[in-house]
């Protein structure tokens, strides 16, 4: 991890809970709040443009589009999905989100925004084997997720992260230096997944589970093991405290000025 401080603040999509998320302005608001890594989501369109969106669909409730546009990234040439408008709609789960006309930015546009910082980044693949007409394969997903990390020489700066392991299995054969988080479903969480298994199962070395479901035995379980404990997603100070007193080793939140506001008050930022 990045070791900036005792308990890393990840930005969700940015910081959604006051910007659309996973946009520009989101990720750059985040920059500006002090964030250690950046979490983001990804997609591939049909031109292969590696572009950063949490679903693989245009999402009706966050973004307009043309009447009757094909609403799935991957059938979608990149200069087609430029006609979507996202950020200006209501938002259910954050009323106080600022509303602000975004576009579905490039993977490379973030790296970009990012240059001169020294923020690390958490990306994740979003794919299935289960709807494989969304997303390229596991292997060519992997290959174009690393031209553009190679491309701003970020190998050391970057975290492969998803619930789909087996762009974590590519990754690690084509880049070792890219550190790889296997997310947990909440469902699976919620069962009482073992970390150990799930660390073998997906070869990675960062487990990030569902905040609700992290105890201090699980995450001491895997810091025995050598593992990173990174929960998801937790926005109040009663789940940021359980996560604390569990020794987790980072918190992704979507409102990450507020973690690191309430972290500074407890002498731990």
């Amino acid at each position: 991890m990045v070791n900036l401080h005792a308990i890393e603040v990840h930005g969700h999509r940015g910081a959604r809970a006051v910007l659309p998320e996973n946009s520009l302005p989101a990720f750059a608001y985040a920059l500006e709040q002090g964030v250690d890594v950046l979490e983001l989501d990804m997609a591939v369109t049909k031109d292969e443009v590696v572009v950063v969106s949490h679903d693989a669909v245009m999402n009706p409730k966050l973004c307009t589009g043309p009447k009757n546009a094909e609403r799935a990234i991957h059938k979608q040439t990149w200069r087609e999905l430029q006609r979507w408008t996202c950020g200006t709609l209501p938002h259910a789960d954050f009323p106080d989100q600022r509303k602000q006309a975004v576009k579905v930015p490039r993977l490379d546009d973030v790296f970009k925004l990012a240059a001169k910082t020294k923020v690390h980044f958490n990306i994740e693949t979003k794919l299935s084997p289960k709807t494989p007409d969304l997303a390229p394969g596991p292997e060519r997903f992997a290959e174009l997720v690393l031209q553009a990390v190679r491309k701003h020489k970020l190998e050391s700066r970057v975290i492969l992260q998803s619930f789909d392991f087996r762009t974590l299995h590519a990754m690690k054969k084509l880049e070792p230096r890219v550190r790889l988080s296997a997310l947990f479903p909440y469902d699976t969480a919620q069962r009482g997944a073992d970390y150990l298994e799930i660390a073998k199962e997906s070869g990675a070395g960062i487990l990030s589970p569902h905040f609700s479901t992290v105890t201090p035995e699980k995450v001491a379980a895997a810091h025995n093991a050598g593992l990173t404990v990174v929960p998801w997603t937790a926005n109040t100070p009663d789940q940021w405290q359980k996560l604390v007193d569990a020794k987790s080793d980072a918190i992704i939140s979507d409102d990450p000025a507020a973690l690191i506001a309430w972290l500074k008050s407890k002498g731990l930022r």
